[in-house]
């Protein structure tokens, strides 16, 4: 379980606890929740045998879509927030799921070297703030094997004015230390800088809160460094 002081430091997915019920219901009504995140499966094009990690997995929808779309992989999602997982714990049993989700407190990945083929993250590096994004960013790389991916959805920069005031919501529901670095589009580069190479971004949804941004960051594979 995390230490009390961790559970002061991050976030919850509407900002407040007893908002997180109902977080599913509002993602999937003020959002294009399922294309994007079939975007985002679609681009990481998993396949059977591999070991994939949803960090952050929160409710599990993403999780999910993933085991849906390779049953053959090993489907693997960890969350701070405890409320967040029992939802989707709930949903794991009630489809009858193979994954396995874990609790964890903010920081080092409890998993080794190389030990996954891709990593996911859907809207959860707005949540941290810019030295909690960095060290999320290398623990992602560590536990990825040479040639793997990381495939992330998340706020950047706003690609218009209108998008520009939309993301002004966001920015007062998750708080302005943390989505600032988004709304001036330095994710791609604090990716690169964790190491990855060949950041790119591969698709764009305008949303009624901000500009939503599809990114994939690759790790070299160590033999032709």
């Amino acid at each position: 379980m995390p230490h009390p002081q961790d559970q002061k430091r991050y976030i919850p997915a509407l900002r407040y606890h007893w908002l997180t019920q109902s977080y599913d219901w509002a993602l999937s009504r003020a959002m294009p929740e399922q294309a994007f995140k079939s975007a985002l499966v679609s681009q990481a094009d998993v396949r059977a045998g591999q070991r994939v990690l949803d960090f952050g997995c929160g409710t599990g929808t993403l999780t999910l879509m993933i085991e849906a779309s390779e049953p053959g992989a090993e489907i693997v999602g960890v969350d701070v927030d405890e409320k967040a997982l029992a939802i989707a714990r709930a949903k794991s049993e009630a489809n009858r799921s193979t994954i396995r989700l874990y609790q964890m407190s903010p920081g080092a990945l409890p998993f080794s070297d190389c030990s996954f083929d891709r990593v996911f993250s859907c809207l959860v590096f707005h949540h941290l703030r810019r030295n909690e994004k960095r060290v999320a960013l290398s623990e992602c790389r560590r536990v990825l094997r040479p040639g793997g991916e990381m495939h992330i959805a998340d706020w950047g920069r706003p690609a218009s004015f209108l998008l520009r005031a939309g993301f002004l919501l966001t920015q007062m529901l998750d708080g302005f230390e943390s989505t600032t670095d988004n709304a001036r589009g330095l994710l791609p580069e604090f990716i690169r800088q964790a190491g990855f190479d060949t950041v790119v971004e591969t698709e764009h949804f305008a949303t009624a809160f901000g500009s939503l941004r599809l990114l994939r960051g690759t790790k070299v594979d160590a033999g032709s460094l």
